[in-house]
C-alpha cells in the first residue's frame, strides 16, 4: 500500500505552459495555423506531459497484462478459460495480432503473468502472478483487498522499471478470457450504471449467452456491493488482476510524466480506475481507438478523451495502441523536420488561424 500511496502523492497535472510553447513551435511551421489538427494537439499534450520540447518517441514499450477470471464459470464467454494461456504462448511466440503489430512498429513488448491459472515456462514472460486466477465474483469477491493492492502495485513497479530503462511512451494491453465481464462490472460499480449499458458481447456470443452474461454481472454486483468511492474495493470485489495491473501502469506513467496509450474497453476501464485515484492521471493518457465494445464509449466519455482513430476494432490485446503510436511518431517527425516560415520564404501575415474558425 505504501507504493500506491507514494505514487499518488507524486502525481501532478501536466505543464500547461509547455503546452503553449509546443503550440508556438507548431505555429512557426510553414502551414496555416491549426491545419494539422489533432497532430498538433497530440504532440503538444505529450510535450506538456514530459516537459521536453525536444521529445522523441525513440523507445516504446507495450505491456500486456495477462490473467484469468473466475467469472468464466458462469458461461459468460463462448471461449474456454484455457485459451488465455494459449494466447499468452502465442504472444510469446510472436504470432498474435498484437505481437505482429509490435514488430512492425518497432515497439518492445512485455507480456506479464499477473494471474494466469497455469505457470508458463518462458524466459520472455514476466512473472508477477498474484494468484492463479480470480474467484467467481458472482458468488463472492473476485480477490482480497490485499491482492487488489498487489496487482496495482505490480503495475506501478513494471511502469517504473520501464521508465528507469529509458522508455518514453507505454502502451497498455491485456489477455484474459472473461475480462469484458469484469470490466463491465467495474464500470457499472464505479458510476452506478446499469449492466445493460456497460456490457457488450465481448469476443462474440449468442443472445442467450449475452443475457446470461448480464445476469451473472448483475448478481455479482448485488452480492458484493462494491463501494463506488473506493477503486480498490471495486477491483477486489468484481475486477481482475489485469485491470489492477493496468491501473498501476497509468499511475506510474503519470508519476514519471510520460504518455501512456489506452487501448479499448478493458484498458479504458482501468484508466477510469486510475482517474478515481487522482484526476491528474488523465493528463498523461492518450486514447487510441474507438472500440466496438458497448461500454468502451462510456469509459472514454467519462475520461473526457476522444479516441484518435475509429477502425471498428474490438480484439483487445492492446491492438489499437500501435496505430496511434505510429501517428505520434509521424506527428513529431513533422514538428521537428518541417520547414519554418522564415526558411520556406512564406509570408504568414495574411493566414487565418483555422483553430478559431
Amino acid at each position: 500500500m505504501n507504493l500506491l500511496k507514494e505514487t499518488i502523492e507524486k502525481i501532478s497535472a501536466s505543464d500547461k505552459a509547455m503546452y503553449k510553447k509546443a503550440k508556438e513551435e507548431w505555429d512557426k511551421l510553414a502551414h496555416p495555423p491549426g491545419s494539422l489538427g489533432r497532430l498538433e494537439t497530440l504532440t503538444s499534450r505529450i510535450i506538456a506531459m514530459t516537459g521536453d520540447l525536444n521529445y522523441r518517441t525513440d523507445k516504446k514499450a507495450w505491456v500486456v497484462m495477462s490473467s484469468d477470471n473466475g467469472i468464466t464459470e458462469e458461461g459468460v464467454s463462448v471461449i474456454p478459460q484455457s485459451v488465455t494461456c494459449q494466447l499468452v504462448r502465442n504472444m510469446l511466440s510472436g504470432i498474435t495480432c498484437a505481437a505482429t503489430l509490435a514488430k512492425n512498429s518497432n515497439i518492445d513488448m512485455f507480456i506479464v503473468d499477473i494471474g494466469l491459472v497455469e505457470d508458463i515456462a518462458d524466459d520472455k514472460l514476466i512473472n508477477r502472478k498474484i494468484q492463479y486466477g480470480t474467484k467467481n465474483f458472482s458468488k463472492g469477491p473476485a480477490m482480497t483487498r490485499e491482492d487488489a493492492i498487489k496487482s496495482i502495485e505490480a503495475g506501478i513497479e513494471i511502469g517504473d522499471d520501464l521508465f528507469n530503462k529509458g522508455y518514453k511512451i507505454i502502451a497498455t494491453g491485456e489477455l484474459g478470457i472473461g475480462n469484458t465481464s469484469t470490466s463491465a462490472a467495474v464500470l457499472s460499480a464505479l458510476y452506478n450504471l446499469d449492466v445493460d449499458v456497460t456490457s457488450g458481447k465481448g469476443s462474440g456470443i449468442s443472445q442467450e449467452m449475452y443475457d446470461n452474461k448480464k445476469r451473472a454481472i448483475k448478481v455479482g454486483l448485488e452480492v458484493n456491493k462494491p463501494d463506488s468511492n473506493d477503486p480498490i474495493d471495486i477491483i477486489a470485489k468484481v475486477g481482475g488482476f489485469d485491470i489492477g495491473g493496468m491501473t498501476g501502469l497509468y499511475l506510474s506513467a503519470a508519476k514519471n510524466k510520460i504518455p501512456v496509450v489506452i487501448d479499448g474497453f478493458i484498458s479504458a476501464v482501468a484508466a477510469n480506475l486510475a482517474m478515481a485515484f487522482t484526476k491528474d492521471a488523465v493528463d498523461y493518457m492518450i486514447p487510441s481507438h474507438k472500440s466496438k465494445e458497448l461500454g468502451a464509449i462510456i469509459a472514454m466519455e467519462k475520461l473526457g478523451l476522444d479516441p484518435v482513430v475509429d477502425l471498428e476494432m474490438r480484439l483487445g490485446e492492446g491492438t489499437g495502441c500501435p496505430f496511434v503510436m505510429d501517428i505520434i511518431d509521424k506527428a513529431f517527425y513533422v514538428l521537428w523536420n518541417m520547414g519554418r516560415f522564415e526558411k520556406a520564404r512564406i509570408d504568414d501575415s495574411e493566414l487565418v488561424d483555422l483553430r478559431k474558425e
